[in-house]
């Protein structure tokens, strides 16, 4: 069931999802993030590693507004998620920096993750990655994010 619902979410970028997020990490509200980057002005100016620029994200909203709209109010799935992409979403979604394996076919994100945060990333995943439990029982990980090999 939760797989069904998850493939019936508007579907954002990798990037896009990180700019949403940066802006929800900085307290604001989905109306006002759909408010403020639809009007494309007083966009806030990103010092932080990523750089984020807003007007990438009122382009998009400009171009796609209905699907702008249901993504923060709704929710979304990323389209198409990276190791170093799902660690930054991490990142800036839960505000802690988690481990990063580079490791040749071993590449996973390491996390501990709390119920609602897990729920919330299994939700935004791209097809084809999966989050296994490094600790049976344990109510906040470790989590290990990998692509699911074939």
């Amino acid at each position: 069931m939760a797989e069904e619902q998850a493939k019936s979410l508007t579907k954002l970028s990798q990037w896009d999802a990180l700019l949403l997020e940066s802006l929800r990490g900085s307290g604001w509200t989905d109306e006002e993030i759909i408010e403020r980057i639809e009007r494309g002005t007083d966009l806030p100016k990103d010092d932080s590693i990523f750089q984020f620029n807003y007007e990438d994200l009122a382009a998009f909203a400009k171009k796609e507004p209905e699907t702008f709209r249901t993504a923060v109010r709704e929710g979304y799935q990323i389209k198409y998620n990276t190791v170093r992409g799902i660690r930054s979403w991490i990142w800036v979604a839960f505000g802690f920096e988690p481990q990063l394996v580079l490791e040749e076919g071993q590449e996973a994100v390491l996390a501990e993750l709390t119920p609602d945060q897990l729920a919330r990333l299994r939700e935004v995943l791209s097809f084809g990655w999966r989050i296994e439990s490094d600790a049976a029982g344990a109510a906040s990980g470790p989590y290990r994010i990998e692509p699911i090999q074939r």
